[in-house]
């Protein structure tokens, strides 16, 4: 019953997540976490941070998270905003960047939550088609707009711009603000950091759910100019000023800061996913080529929901998206050696 909810809200269409059975145990490739443990020191911090101080507020500027970043990523910590998860950072960068009278720019196949936040945020936009190899088309987004969002390497195809041209993307746009949301840049990407400081226009969004190994934790952050931080903590000042609890403030400190742990599970990431491409190509399988922890792959034997559905019924989950132009094509989370294999086995049955 929809009586109480208001006219926004009930012609809204929410995002869909990954699914999350408890029926029984599967191999779940389907939400693109990452295969390893967090850092170690990273679980040692947590647990040193449960105890009597759980009564007391967080600090709200989750300062040794900032600090963290600052360090690690050689910006200054004026430059860097923290919130529960990138999702809620870029949830916070609708209303901080973007007016309802002016038209944003996204591309067409790219993270589903953009056109919910800018639905729930009354914010217009229109899609940019990728190009028919799956590259976003650069020319078009440099279109008059009130602000652009893309996601680099891009998701759900995996496909990575090369840092000119997000320079060119961003030059192009100077009176509005772009967004780089580099959640899997870490994989094989190369990240847009440089470029803070020469364009005053540019906010880079990060995570620690894939590469640091704490989706479970919602720790996610923005790099930008002074002024793009201090709109995204009006906004958070004006919601929530305790975006992190205690036990996360510390865990994504020490996870940011432990970089050799992080590199090492990075680099074993990318070997298993180029080893499984290489496994699903002999299979006949189309992979675009990908610069995150997941694999976008169209099977030629047998359909992409068929496949989807047989892979369950052997529990392994992958993701399966029924729109136009990619439902032909799976999203496969690189996982383990092991599960990799378990799920090469698990096609090679299903389509003999």
């Amino acid at each position: 019953m929809k009586k109480y909810w208001s006219k926004r809200i009930q012609e809204l269409e929410a995002y869909v997540p990954g699914e999350q059975p408890k029926d029984r145990k599967y191999i779940k490739l389907n939400t693109n976490e990452n295969p390893y443990p967090p850092s170690p020191k990273a679980i040692e911090a947590l647990e040193g941070a449960i105890g009597e101080a759980m009564r007391l507020y967080p600090d709200p500027e989750c300062s040794a998270v900032v600090e963290a970043i600052a360090q690690c990523y050689g910006v200054e910590k004026e430059q860097v905003f923290v919130g529960n998860g990138s999702d809620e950072v870029l949830a916070m960068c609708f209303p901080a960047f973007f007016d309802t009278d002016k038209t944003i720019l996204f591309p067409d196949i790219t993270y589903s939550f953009y056109p919910v936040y800018a639905d729930l945020y009354q914010v217009p936009y229109e899609t940019v088609a990728l190009n028919d190899d799956f590259t976003v088309p650069v020319d078009e987004l440099l279109n008059p707009n009130g602000g652009i969002i893309i996601a680099n390497p891009n998701a759900p195809t995996g496909i990575a711009l090369p840092l000119d041209e997000i320079e060119r993307i961003v030059a192009g746009n100077p009176d509005s603000v772009v967004i780089v949301d580099e959640a899997y840049v870490d994989f094989g990407g190369v990240s847009a950091l440089p470029l803070i400081n020469k364009y005053p226009n540019m906010l880079i969004v990060r995570t620690t759910s894939k590469s640091y190994s704490l989706a479970g934790m919602r720790v996610g952050w923005a790099m930008g100019d002074n002024s793009l931080i201090s709109a995204l903590n009006t906004v958070k000042n004006s919601i929530n000023s305790y975006t992190l609890d205690r036990v996360a403030i510390a865990g994504g400190a020490a996870a940011i800061a432990d970089q050799e742990y992080f590199e090492g599970c990075c680099n074993k990431v990318i070997a298993t996913r180029q080893r499984s491409i290489a496994a699903l190509r002999e299979l006949g399988f189309e992979c675009l080529p990908s610069a995150t922890n997941f694999i976008f792959a169209a099977p030629a034997k047998i359909s992409a929901q068929e496949l989807f559905t047989k892979l369950r019924e052997r529990g392994i989950l992958v993701r399966y998206f029924k729109k136009p132009r990619i439902d032909r094509f799976l999203r496969i989370s690189v996982g383990t050696d092991e599960e990799m294999d378990a799920l090469i086995a698990a096609i090679k049955e299903i389509i003999a």
